[in-house]
């Protein structure tokens, strides 16, 4: 069948491969094209044609600030850490707390031939109590072990450290300190 080109002075349809029994009429065709625009497009469909056409540019993210934890160990350490834990100890009720970084032998008993090792050394009530949290690696994300003793008696047992949890950060290392040493009844408030 003959394909005809539409001509817009008389009207007539285009057909492709259509019967002329199945060609719509000129009447036909404005009564469909009255009914489509009469309905009303609902609300959600509007907006979201809005919504796609009128995008503004997308802006650029604000690049976040490094967090404390990505520092240098010794300067996170030595200028976040040891304030952050005297600070919650204070709080705590720990009057003449004495709080030091240092990489020194693992005091604990059997302990002594392994190497020196970075450890924050706390110590209060005149030095009767002293707490040691070890860092065998350079990395707060690494192991860690804590230990605690009491009347300047050798440290007996070597404790992980926060071992469950998947990220450190700042205040879960002063959290997890200030949560030992009141397990282990030390604290003014406990």
């Amino acid at each position: 069948m003959a394909e005809k080109p539409k001509n817009p002075a008389s009207g007539e349809a285009e057909t492709q491969g259509l019967s002329a029994e199945n060609t719509p009429s000129s009447d036909d065709r404005q009564t469909t094209d009255i009914k489509s625009t009469d309905k009303p497009e609902p609300a959600a469909k509007k907006a979201a044609a809005k919504a796609d056409g009128d995008k503004p540019p997308a802006k650029a993210k604000k690049e976040k600030a490094p967090a404390v934890e990505d520092k240098p160990f010794a300067e996170f350490i030595q200028q976040d850490y040891l304030p952050a834990l005297q600070t919650a100890l204070t709080k705590q009720g720990v009057q003449d707390l004495d709080v030091s970084f240092a990489k020194q032998k693992i005091p604990v008993a059997g302990m002594s031939s392994a190497g020196d090792c970075w450890q924050v050394v706390g110590k209060f009530q005149a030095g009767q109590r002293q707490f040691n949290l070890y860092f065998p690696q350079e990395n707060i994300q690494s192991q860690r072990a804590f230990s605690c003793a009491e009347n300047e008696t050798q440290t007996s047992t070597l404790e992980p450290f926060l071992i469950d949890e998947r990220k450190i950060t700042l205040d879960l290392m002063v959290f997890g300190v200030v949560q030992r040493l009141n397990a282990q009844k030390w604290l003014n408030l406990n």
